[in-house]
């Protein structure tokens, strides 16, 4: 018996579903966008949103799989790690529009905020434990790193908050890197 290789027209149309999911999702946000204006970019009946994804939220769910992709930090000098971690940072919020997504969805969405959370718990977590010292709540670390990221990108990136919005990325990292070298390898 010969399995046919081809993909799946399905596989196309979930495809077609996810991207304009993930673009309707940062421009309009959890709450603006609809089923509707989804399939609409789609070029699909939004019944087989409804078919595929059962629910806006299971939409948004499968939109937001997302890999921080943080390097581990313990292939840096020590010194540099908080430097790195926010042009990192600031590089995957600019070029994704997923994590501008979740984040906007996360402000009033609890599905929504639990992705943020488990992406950052999950992800984040494991590398900051790599690179605390011994001895130290590597956890409650991971969590300033957190807040410290999440709070730039949202007065970045939602509120455009002038002059976070404005300033360059290199102005950003010299503000911001040495809080989150602290974070990481700094003693309590």
């Amino acid at each position: 018996m010969e399995i046919d290789a081809r993909p799946r027209r399905s596989d196309g149309t979930r495809a077609a579903i996810l991207a304009a999911a993930r673009e309707r999702f940062a421009a309009d946000g959890y709450e603006r966008a609809t089923i509707r204006a989804i399939a609409a970019a789609a070029d699909i009946d939004p019944s087989m949103v409804m078919r595929y994804y059962g629910s806006k939220e299971g939409l948004f769910a499968a939109a937001a799989e997302f890999e921080l992709g943080l390097a581990d930090l313990t292939d840096l000098p020590r010194e540099d790690m908080g430097a790195r971690a926010v042009a990192y940072f600031l590089e995957r919020w600019e070029d994704d529009g997923s994590l501008q997504a979740l984040l906007r969805a996360g402000i009033t969405n609890e599905a929504a905020a639990a992705r943020l959370r488990a992406i950052f718990a999950d992800q984040l977590a494991p590398v900051v434990a790599r690179v605390a010292p011994p001895g130290v709540d590597a956890a409650a670390r991971a969590g300033l790193v957190a807040a410290q990221v999440l709070g730039l990108a949202l007065t970045r990136y939602v509120l455009r908050l002038p002059p976070v919005a404005t300033m360059s990325a290199d102005e950003l990292v010299d503000w911001i890197g040495p809080t989150l070298q602290r974070y990481f390898t700094g003693e309590p």
